[in-house]
């Protein structure tokens, strides 16, 4: 059986097929930005940690060269087994490793065993968040970089009452009540992570964890007019399939849950043509934090 992480990653994101290409197209930029930030040189060892399909860590092996190594640490066995086979359809087995381990705890990597660390939405998903930096902070030689982008959820959550997806729905309220509510029953308690910190925070964490140079980007943008805040590109139907995050529901399996047919009927019919006109406020916050290790291991 698929575990959720690989589950997610690997279909529900995208809502149908046809939509992997252009989403992993749009998160190009993210991958540079995360690999500029770490300063990469080659020869290094990089340890990215959440590699999940490889975005950031299969970016890194042009850069490391020959001499250089990238570790792909997940949670999934199911993800870094795909990330194994294209590595070795790349033939660059010999430059890859493979860890299954938890971001707040690397205990299967030495202290001071990796130059780089990279991550991409993955603090978002740890509970204990500064034990993760804490981790990277202990792996990371003397001079080593930390580089790591992460959404901010507190930007655009919670939404005011009525609006589901930056959609004004308040002639529909009490359904859209019941669609949160079932779509917090269905995600469960693991997706407070989600929203539990900002970029200050972040901060905090670096510093605390002992980095002697922490920068932080902080990018926050409004689109009124737009569509949804994680779709605002798609079609309806692929929209409502789409899965936001690995421990969330679909908008079709919510509705399905939440209200009876003649309700999801009456809830689609105010929902989907505000959805297809773009009448919507998309709004989202993202941050990109890069840290250095003190030269001498402190």
């Amino acid at each position: 059986m698929t575990d959720r992480w690989a589950a997610w990653v690997l279909e529900r994101r995208f809502g149908d097929p046809g939509e992997a290409a252009r989403t992993l197209e749009s998160l190009a930029p993210v991958r540079e930005r995360v690999l500029e930030g770490a300063q990469i040189e080659g020869g290094d060892t990089l340890l990215d940690v959440g590699a999940g399909d490889g975005l950031i860590a299969f970016g890194a092996l042009s850069i490391i060269g020959d001499e250089g190594k990238v570790i792909f640490a997940d949670v999934s066995q199911e993800l870094l087994d795909v990330s194994r086979e294209l590595a070795g359809e790349l033939e660059s087995l010999d430059r890859c490793e493979f860890v299954l381990a938890r971001a707040e705890n690397l205990s299967p990597l030495a202290d001071e065993s990796v130059d780089v660390v990279t991550t991409r939405s993955v603090v978002i998903y740890v509970e204990d968040k500064q034990r993760a930096f804490d981790e990277f902070h202990r792996v990371l030689k003397p001079g080593g970089r930390l580089s790591i982008f992460e959404p901010i959820n507190r930007f655009t959550f919670p939404e005011p009452e009525g609006y589901f997806g930056g959609f004004d729905l308040t002639s529909v309220a009490p359904l859209v009540d019941r669609v949160k509510d079932t779509y917090d029953q269905l995600a469960g308690s693991g997706e407070s992570t989600l929203i539990d910190f900002d970029e200050r925070d972040l901060l905090d964490f670096a510093e605390r964890a002992g980095f002697r140079k922490v920068e932080l980007t902080y990018e926050a943008k409004i689109e009124h007019g737009g569509g949804a805040h994680w779709g605002s590109e798609l079609g309806w139907e692929t929209f409502i399939r789409i899965a936001p995050n690995p421990l969330a529901p679909s908008l079709a399996e919510t509705i399905d849950q939440a209200l009876t047919p003649e309700e999801a009927e009456r809830f689609v019919a105010h929902m989907r043509p505000l959805f297809e006109s773009k009448q919507g406020t998309a709004r989202s916050a993202v941050a990109y934090l890069r840290a250095v290790k003190s030269a001498e291991g402190a």
